[in-house]
């Protein structure tokens, strides 16, 4: 299954920038907002060359900001969740 192309205003963008500017590592910021390493080494380069460019004039709210990290970490917690079902019936299996 293809996943769609996210479209991110230069807003979201150079917040994801500052972020990582400020000393947090690139890994931190992608698993907070839901986003892959190579998009915000990206962006980061994109910034530090002055080409760095969104796609619309919409404004990210902190809110939606906050949400995005959310969905972000729901995701990595069902993953973890799925992990422990499956390693829970391995060893359930290996007890009987």
């Amino acid at each position: 299954m293809k996943i769609p192309k996210q479209a991110y205003t230069a807003e979201f963008k150079e917040l994801a920038v500052k972020r990582v500017k400020d000393g947090q590592s690139v890994s931190m910021v992608c698993k907070e907002l839901g986003l892959s390493d190579q998009t915000v080494r990206n962006w980061v380069k994109a910034a530090a060359e002055g080409k760095l460019n969104g796609a619309g004039g919409r404004v990210v709210t902190p809110e939606e900001m906050e949400l995005s990290r959310l969905r972000a970490e729901n995701l990595r917690l069902k993953r973890e969740n799925e992990i422990l079902k499956k390693a829970t019936a391995y060893f359930a299996r290996d007890v009987l």
